[in-house]
């Protein structure tokens, strides 16, 4: 349980700074960013801090699909949007093309590093993660279809709104799922078995549980 918790709490950190050095480099950055990049520039609020707000709208969301979060939803809430403000609070703005790219391919490796690190530590899904698996259940769509609706949704929105989109935001989308695909099994937790999964033994003590 120690090492879930340390793990979960430490990916969620790392992601919120893996998505800030991917907004630093200037060259695209997820759909979800873009929407949140976006609103920001519209009222001013920090990006990390609008990242709070939307996941707690996107939360909302999961009221009709009546989805239940977990104590991970709850802290990528918290956590995700503030790491990511406050390492933009300490990291300047990148100027250059080599290093515009080696920062941005640096934010995407640790978003993967930090996803395997807090999904392996089985707390719950993201709220954004929660609206697609939500969407899925409760509407029939495939997981894909409702990926891409919702995040050419916010893609869209972000862009209008003045959110930063450009070739980084389609080397986002190409690399980040073969990324996951290769952390997730490196830093996934072994599943704790239930009580009920459990061979029964008449009388068993205390000590051989």
């Amino acid at each position: 349980m120690t090492r879930r918790i340390v793990q979960l709490l430490l990916g969620l950190c790392l992601y919120g700074v893996g998505c800030a050095l991917t907004v630093r480099a200037g060259i695209g950055v997820d759909p979800w960013t873009v929407f949140a990049e976006g609103v920001s520039k519209q009222t001013g609020v920090g990006i990390g801090w609008v990242t709070n707000v939307i996941g707690f709208l996107v939360l909302l969301l999961w009221l009709p699909l009546r989805q239940r979060p977990g104590i991970g939803t709850a802290l990528n809430i918290l956590l995700v949007g503030t790491s990511m403000q406050a390492t933009l609070e300490v990291v300047p703005a990148i100027d250059g093309w080599l290093w515009q790219g080696a920062t941005f391919f640096a934010g995407v490796l640790l978003v993967a590093l930090a996803s395997g690190l807090y999904i392996g530590a089985h707390f719950g899904p993201g709220p954004r993660d929660g609206l697609m698996t939500g969407l899925h259940a409760r509407l029939g769509w495939p997981i894909w279809t409702a990926r891409c609706v919702v995040e050419a949704t916010v893609l869209v929105t972000g862009w209008f709104l003045g959110g930063t989109v450009g070739i980084g935001t389609v080397l986002f989308a190409v690399l980040i799922g073969p990324l996951v695909h290769v952390a997730l099994p490196l830093l996934d937790t072994p599943a704790v078995p239930r009580a009920a999964d459990q061979p029964s033994t008449a009388r068993t003590s205390p000590s051989s549980r």
